[in-house]
């Protein structure tokens, strides 16, 4: 599941499982274990309920076609961020979000709102060691989520995620935070959140200030 991709829906509307087959999954101990575990998240996630309890059908001889049922409710979005300090990369990550969220806004929200956190943790740090520094600046390639962070009356969308992510609009607010959009060609942080061809890739290494050592085969 490390390289799933956010999908938006945990069952698509073709979806017919059945009982019968010849495609028995190995493991079908593994199975109930991840099936029990999604039931458990039903009574905070409703939205799951009707695809959880399809795959709890199949609990006794479970297929490989049950187990891709359970594998597409359980993907995640991967969240990916590069902090820079002038033309330095001090900081990055790239992590599967502990939730799946309900739109590619929320996905990008839960990110924007995990950056913020590590720069303000890093202004913290910067003060302390007297290192001068301005407003910082965040560049998302969603305008929704951009929209989101500066707008407090975009609400009927998002009124169900956690209160703490709505600190990042306080932040902004308070002017404390700039979040600007950036076209996605020129967002250097998805070298940390998706698969890209090896032009892009190197384009992005380039720009993330990761360069190659030249080879040498002489000791030092």
């Amino acid at each position: 599941m490390l390289e799933a991709n956010a999908i938006s829906s945990p069952m698509v509307s073709s979806c017919k499982l059945s009982k019968h087959g010849s495609d028995t999954l190995a493991d079908s101990t593994f199975y109930r274990s991840v099936v029990g575990a999604l039931q458990y998240a039903t009574i905070t996630r409703p939205e799951l309920s009707f695809a959880v309890n399809k795959v709890c059908q199949f609990m006794a001889h479970p297929l490989e076609s049950h187990w891709n049922a359970v594998k597409r409710i359980l993907r995640r979005s991967t969240s990916g961020a590069a902090i820079f300090l002038g033309p330095n990369l001090i900081s990055w990550w790239s992590r599967k979000q502990p939730v799946v969220a309900r739109s590619s806004t929320e996905a990008e929200y839960r990110s924007l709102a995990q950056a913020t956190s590590e720069v303000l943790w890093i202004q913290t740090l910067l003060h302390e060691l007297r290192v001068p520094f301005s407003t910082p600046t965040i560049y998302c390639d969603n305008q929704s989520t951009v929209s989101l962070a500066h707008n407090p009356v975009l609400h009927s969308i998002t009124k169900h995620m956690e209160i703490n992510l709505f600190f990042v609009r306080e932040k902004v607010l308070a002017n404390q935070l700039t979040v600007q959009h950036i076209p996605a060609s020129d967002q250097w942080a998805d070298a940390l959140t998706k698969p890209l061809s090896s032009t892009r890739f190197l384009i992005l290494r380039d720009k993330l200030k990761v360069v190659e050592l030249p080879f040498s085969s002489h000791p030092t």
